[in-house]
């Protein structure tokens, strides 16, 4: 059975039983959306939000790249996809918080922390080392303190996500509802081997299990 045929056979399951089991809720949802929480995440297959929080469809707006990655506010004409979808949730949905979600053995902070693609031309990897350049102030911090190995990939994981909040508060409108109390920005690392989730205490940059 190809991949394919797998997903088809999930989607009978859960059009059985998922989707049945939550009919009135499929309903609700089909006159609009509500979610609670925008959660910014990694693309990475081993890390999905609806399952880590074990939430209801609709709870959450979701947006995933590599190494849960913001830019920071641009206002120019290029194509801003974490951009659009950020200001879509945040001036439209008006979602009360935002979660950053870095994650262990993230494949785009190890090539961060490694510069892997750095120099690469798109096609390459260009488009990755380019993206995680974000990054390579924080690497160096990193470098210094923890090194390349595990330790310093670990580091490098928890340092993605405070340059992401760093980066969501140059958008005037993230600020400017965090001011006012409308919004409140967390950060967050899961622990794939252990499953075990820390939040971030901005008050001294500690990852503390939730």
């Amino acid at each position: 059975m190809s991949s394919f045929d797998d997903l088809l056979a999930g989607y009978r399951r859960f059009r059985d039983d998922g989707w049945k089991a939550q009919r009135d809720r499929w309903s609700e949802l089909a006159e609009g959306q509500s979610p609670d929480t925008l959660v910014i995440a990694c693309s990475d297959s081993r890390v999905d939000p609806s399952q880590i929080f074990d939430v209801a469809p609709g709870t959450i707006f979701v947006v995933r790249n590599v190494a849960n990655l913001v830019p920071p506010y641009e206002p120019d004409a290029s194509r801003h996809g974490v951009s659009a979808a950020l200001e879509f949730a945040v001036t439209q949905l008006k979602v009360p918080e935002i979660i950053v979600l870095g994650h262990e053995y993230c494949g785009g902070c190890k090539a961060a922390l490694t510069q892997a693609f750095a120099g690469k031309a798109p096609g390459e990897g260009g488009f990755v080392g380019h993206w995680v350049d974000m990054l390579d102030e924080a690497r160096d911090g990193v470098v210094a303190a923890h090194g390349e190995g595990d330790e310093g990939q670990r580091a490098m994981e928890r340092e993605a996500v405070k340059v992401s909040l760093a980066n969501l508060r140059t958008f005037p409108f993230v600020t400017e509802a965090e001011k006012a109390g409308r919004l409140m920005l967390r950060g967050a690392w899961f622990g794939i081997r252990e499953g075990q989730l820390r939040l971030l205490d901005e008050t001294d940059g500690d990852f503390r299990p939730a």
